[in-house]
């Protein structure tokens, strides 16, 4: 089987770092379309061996893109198109179908109930949407609860199958080395309590909660950011005004896999922390969470599906809270006072094991082509070969 994988861009990002890690785990030959910035994620599938085209998209209305487009997928006889983000969902669908593909699966990482990537969800968004989402097989939910918001969208249900995004537990895994290391690379001394966050650097995370929130915590504190985006300058306006500038670190953009990056990765980053704060009012499922929790960290959080869609005891050291400062600072003072506790790896993180989701993937690459073959439309409707 051969399928490519189309993405609206490859820089550090949980969709596309998870595609890189899925990719890895796929049983089938991929190849991947990026319509923009062909950046550290681009470079890590090329390391693995992944042929990534970029397609030098201009903006979200450059058309001439679409015919590209079709041409790239009708050439490379793919069996199987599956796109990724809201961009490249739209144009890749209809690319594909242009170019007479024979089944389309798009993935839906981001749709938040007011929110999807970052933009408002007004009736001009879903309305583009769910006309691109009738030109595909089947839409992943990355979760129960995106799987449900799809539903109230006016997707129908059996167009619907729910794959959860998934981790390598063994990279994450707490490694004491490599606490002790990261924490002498990134100049955090080796008695401090580092709360941790990951995540973009974007309004829609409310990482100004935890800043806030240390402004009632000790001086022994440290608090841990990993990301980069537009919100960094306003965080650390935000930190001098707390009078806490000098507890917080931006340790920036952090690869998922080894790329051949300066400095600590993420599963590094996680071991260096302890306990992982996520304030952000509004996720799809939660990837850093499970992350951390796969790191055997505590968690405080307001909201993850992928814990909200699992019994509570698969995760006893996941708290959730309010969206609060005061809240976080009270819940973080607490796991402090509390002192450190084993680094085991709890039943939520197992559960979502990166080879599940690689397994129910596929099933979902079988059904899609179990349906008849669409008919193509004419090669001259997207120009020449």
């Amino acid at each position: 089987m051969r399928v490519l994988h189309i993405i609206t861009g490859l820089g550090v990002g949980g969709a596309e770092q998870q595609l890189r890690l899925l990719l890895r785990h796929l049983p089938v030959e991929c190849e991947v379309v990026t319509l923009t910035n062909p950046g550290p994620v681009a470079d890590g599938l090329a390391a693995d061996g992944v042929r990534v085209t970029h397609l030098g998209m201009a903006g979200n209305r450059d058309l001439a893109a679409l015919p590209r487009l079709a041409r790239i997928v009708r050439r490379g006889r793919y069996d199987l198109v599956h796109t990724h983000l809201y961009r490249a969902c739209l144009y890749g669908r209809i690319a594909a179908r242009l170019a007479g593909v024979r089944a389309v699966v798009a993935t839906e990482h981001s749709l938040g109930d007011t929110q999807m990537e970052g933009r408002p969800l007004t009736a001009g968004v879903r309305a583009l949407y769910l006309l691109g989402e009738r030109l595909g097989r089947s839409t992943v939910a990355v979760s129960p609860t995106v799987a449900g918001r799809l539903t109230r969208w006016g997707v129908p249900e059996p167009r619907i199958a729910v794959v959860p995004n998934g981790i390598d537990l063994t990279r994450f895994a707490f490694d004491p080395a490599a606490r002790r290391r990261t924490r002498s690379e990134l100049g955090l001394p080796e008695d401090a309590f580092v709360v941790g966050g990951i995540g973009r650097l974007a309004p829609g995370k409310r990482f100004d909660v935890l800043v806030r929130a240390f402004a009632e915590l000790p001086a022994d504190c440290r608090l841990l950011l990993a990301g980069g985006g537009p919100q960094e300058p306003s965080l650390r306006r935000c930190a001098r005004q707390a009078g806490v500038a000098d507890r917080v670190l931006f340790a920036g953009e952090r690869p998922y896999l080894p790329d051949g990056s300066p400095g600590p990765g993420l599963p590094a980053l996680a071991s260096a922390m302890d306990v992982f704060a996520s304030p952000s009012p509004e996720e799809a499922f939660g990837l850093a969470v499970v992350e951390a929790l796969a790191a055997g960290l505590p968690v405080r959080y307001t909201s993850c599906p992928a814990l909200q869609d699992l019994p509570p005891r698969s995760a006893p050291d996941a708290v959730r809270l309010p969206c609060d400062a005061g809240a976080y600072a009270r819940a973080l003072a607490g796991v402090r006072a509390a002192g450190p506790g084993p680094r085991t790896t709890p039943e939520a993180a197992r559960h979502y094991c990166i080879t599940r989701s690689a397994a129910r993937l596929m099933d979902v690459y079988a059904a899609a082509l179990a349906h008849p073959v669409p008919k193509p439309r004419s090669p001259e409707k997207v120009g020449p070969s």
